[in-house]
């Protein structure tokens, strides 16, 4: 690999972590696998109460471009204070490049709960330099089921997911970096989207996530606050009250209840929503552009069934 190719696919990871000590040893083992390691991995460390704190800063005697921040100990939240120690992990990284004059082009984020491909980070970074109009990327998010099974992350489109993604330099720089916000990697998705960037989930480079999705607070707590993210985000009623029903279609049943709860609890209480009304607008209209996505989905299966009938 040529200097001035290497240059242009370094990037850094910001990975935040409160009592992780069952998961961060293979999440340190997979990163540095990689065929592509980041050129600085800033680990923070959310008060953590286990031996979390010892395990970060063994990697960090170890390998020079692993970094370390701790804040004070605060109960674990998927809300809010995710963006909060994510940003705190940025803030390092980007005044740690400057003190050390290095260059990135890729920013990410990468939770404590994964284990990537050996190549997760070099394909990635080449589905990048395939197109220059690519903002913001992740690979497929996947689990083992009750059978073993290795399931992918159920999506609604390519939209990419928030455990394993990568931001273009630029892209990242242009959203104003990493909102203080409920879902912040859907509302960089939004800021991004809206500023002509392409957004993209390549499902075919695999990330196994090793804890389902919110439960680390519960599933109880963890869909409440989806609920209350989305109302924080600005979807209708009507589109939330749909969402809702379709947790309630899948077991456990009670995510469905969860969610609503969150929703109109907070509709009803009259809470802030996001101060900034350009992603206000789109949430708020988010459901024509999902009704037009399962319309062309639904056109397409007419297609192919008519074809196949001639």
């Amino acid at each position: 690999m040529s200097k001035n190719l290497d240059l242009l696919r370094r990037y850094i990871l910001i990975t935040p972590a409160k009592n992780e000590e069952k998961n961060l040893p293979n999440l340190i083992s997979s990163v540095l696998n990689q065929t592509n390691k980041p050129i600085l991995w800033v680990i923070v460390d959310d008060g953590s109460e286990d031996n979390t704190p010892d395990i970060i800063m063994e990697a960090k005697r170890k390998h020079s471009w692993i970094q370390n921040v701790h804040l004070e100990e605060h109960p674990r939240d998927i809300g809010k204070r995710y963006a909060y120690v994510c940003n705190r992990g940025f803030d390092y990284a980007l005044k740690y490049l400057k003190k050390h004059d290095l260059k990135y082009e890729y920013i990410g984020v990468l939770d404590a709960d994964m284990i990537l491909e050996h190549d997760f980070y070099s394909r990635l970074i080449e589905e990048f330099e395939k197109n220059p109009k690519l903002g913001i990327a992740s690979g497929g998010e996947y689990f083992y089921d009750a059978d073993n099974k290795l399931v992918l992350e159920e999506v609604r489109d390519e939209t990419p997911v928030g455990c394993m993604r990568l931001w273009r330099r630029e892209c990242f720089e242009e959203v104003g970096m990493y909102p203080i916000s409920y879902s912040p990697d859907s509302v960089s998705n939004v800021l991004a989207k809206l500023r002509g960037w392409e957004i993209k989930m390549f499902r075919e480079i695999k990330a196994i996530q090793t804890r389902r999705t919110s439960s680390a607070e519960g599933l109880w707590k963890g869909y409440k606050i989806h609920g209350e993210s989305a109302y924080f985000r600005n979807y209708h009623p009507l589109f939330a009250m749909a969402k809702g029903l379709k947790y309630l279609s899948k077991r456990p049943y009670y995510t469905g209840i969860a969610y609503l709860y969150g929703y109109f609890s907070s509709f009803l209480k009259r809470m802030d929503k996001i101060d900034n009304k350009e992603v206000r607008d789109y949430y708020w209209n988010k459901h024509k552009e999902v009704a037009q996505f399962y319309w062309a989905k639904l056109k397409n299966k007419l297609l192919v069934g008519n074809n196949e009938k001639m």
